[in-house]
C-alpha cells in the first residue's frame, strides 16, 4: 500500500506540474547524428539485456531504466546544441511523461483486475470445471483457444498466455504431449490475435488509441479479421491434435 501511495503522489505531481503545449519542441530529426546513433545503440543493448534476462538473472527493469535515463540526458544535450531553450525541452519532457503516466495508470488497473481474478481462483475454478466435463482433447484445444482470444482483448497477451496455459497444463499427461504442444501454439496465436480488436488488448493498440489516431469504437471493426487470424491456423492445426 505504501508503494502504491508513493506512486500515486509521483504521478499526481506529473499531472499537476504546469505544462504549456505551445512550448513543445519540434522533432529534432537528429537520428543520423553521432548522439542519435549512440542513443539507438543504447536502446538495442538494453533490449538485448531484456531478452537475456532468463540467462543473466538481471531484471529487465534495470537496463531499461538506466538506458532511458542516459538517452534523455543525451537528447536534452542535443536539443541545447540545436538552439532549443529550457522551456521547450521541459515542455517536451513533461508531455512525454504525461503520456507514460497515462499508460502506467491504465496498466495498473488492468493488471489489478487480472490479479484479483487469479487471487480469487477464477482460473482454478475454470480448470476444475473443464476437468469434470471430460471434454476431448480437441474440444479442450478449441475451448482454451477461444478463451485466450477473448481474454486477451482486455488483458495483457503474456498474462493471457500464462493463465490459459496453466489450464492446459492440468491435462499434461504423458500421452497428451501432442495436445499440449499444439494448444500452447494455439493459445499464443489466439492471444496475439485477440489483442488487436480492442484498445485495451495490447500496449500498441492502447498507444494508438491514446494518441487519437483511431477512435475507440473503430477498433471493433477489426474483430472479424482478428478472429480469422486465430480461427484459420487453429482449424488447420486441429487435425494434428489428439481427439
Amino acid at each position: 500500500m505504501n508503494s502504491m501511495y508513493r506512486l500515486s503522489i509521483i504521478l499526481f505531481y506529473f499531472f499537476t506540474f504546469p505544462v504549456h503545449a505551445s512550448e513543445l519542441a519540434p522533432t529534432l530529426g537528429q537520428t543520423g547524428s553521432v548522439i542519435g546513433l549512440i542513443c539507438l545503440a543504447m536502446f538495442v543493448i538494453s533490449y538485448g539485456f531484456v531478452m537475456t534476462e532468463e540467462f543473466t538473472g538481471l531484471r529487465k527493469s534495470k537496463p531499461v531504466i538506466m538506458a532511458s535515463g542516459f538517452i534523455w540526458i543525451l537528447a536534452a544535450y542535443l536539443a541545447i546544441q540545436n538552439g532549443y531553450g529550457r522551456d521547450e525541452i521541459r515542455g517536451r519532457l513533461m508531455h512525454d511523461l504525461m503520456n507514460y503516466a497515462e499508460l502506467l495508470l491504465f496498466l495498473l488497473v488492468s493488471m489489478t483486475y487480472t490479479n484479483a481474478m487469479t487471487e480469487r481462483n477464477v482460473f482454478e475454478v475454470l480448470r476444475s470445471w473443464l476437468s469434470k466435463k471430460h471434454f476431448s482433447y480437441r474440444q479442450l484445444y478449441w475451448i482454451t483457444g477461444v478463451i485466450a482470444f477473448f481474454l486477451s482483448s482486455f488483458a495483457n497477451n503474456m498474462t493471457t498466455a500464462l493463465l490459459v496455459g496453466a489450464v492446459v497444463m492440468a491435462f499434461a499427461h504423458k500421452n497428451a504431449k501432442n495436445f499440449v504442444n499444439l494448444s500452447f501454439i494455439n493459445i499464443v496465436v489466439a492471444a496475439n490475435a485477440g489483442g488487436v480488436f480492442s484498445p485495451f488488448g495490447d500496449i500498441t493498440t492502447l498507444m494508438v488509441w491514446q494518441s487519437g489516431h483511431v477512435p475507440f469504437i473503430e477498433f471493433f471493426q477489426l474483430f472479424i479479421p482478428a478472429f480469422l487470424n486465430f480461427a484459420v491456423p487453429a482449424f488447420c492445426m486441429q487435425f494434428l491434435c489428439q481427439k
